[in-house]
């Protein structure tokens, strides 16, 4: 006769070990996918613990600070360039007009051959991609600038050496 289990494993036979992401005491039976009645697997509790982590969180309030629109000059014609740079070099408009035809020329070809330019105190300019269209060519160019560093009063100081010594 044979005789029926009571529920309580034998001495000799070693215990089973728990499926990662069961408790120990839990029994339940598995499905085809590997999960109970839907479950994720995960303990009891940790099925309440997602869920409160996945309601939403108050967000932050964003600050935004509006800025003055910028009104936009007109263009600098070179025209304009050749007389500011008269009034500020002091030179003669007949001898600064060629000086800077000939700079914008050679920056022209400079750009037109994807050659970067790094021109202080305009900055750091580099050509980002070109091309070819009907009537000329379209660039698209990166302009880094320095940042404008404020210059500091200095007081007369006395100098290293007199002005008569080592003569």
């Amino acid at each position: 006769m044979a005789r029926k289990s009571t529920g309580a494993a034998s001495p000799a036979a070693p215990e089973p070990k728990p499926k990662p992401g069961r408790a120990k005491g839990d029994k339940r039976k598995s499905t085809r996918s590997g999960k109970a009645g839907g479950d994720d697997g995960a303990p009891e509790g940790a099925k309440e613990d997602a869920a409160a982590s996945q309601a939403p969180s108050p967000i932050a309030p964003v600050v935004v600070t509006e800025t003055a629109p910028q009104l936009t000059l007109p263009d600098l014609k070179k025209v304009d360039l050749v007389d500011q740079v008269v009034e500020r070099s002091g030179i003669k408009k007949k001898f600064a007009k060629p000086a800077i035809e000939a700079a914008l020329a050679v920056l022209g070809e400079a750009l037109s051959e994807g050659r970067s330019l790094n021109l202080r105190p305009l900055g750091k300019l580099k050509v980002l991609r070109s091309k070819d269209v009907a009537n000329g060519r379209v660039q698209t160019l990166r302009l880094r600038q320095p940042q404008v560093k404020p210059q500091v009063q200095t007081k007369d100081k006395e100098p290293l050496a007199d002005p008569d010594e080592g003569r």
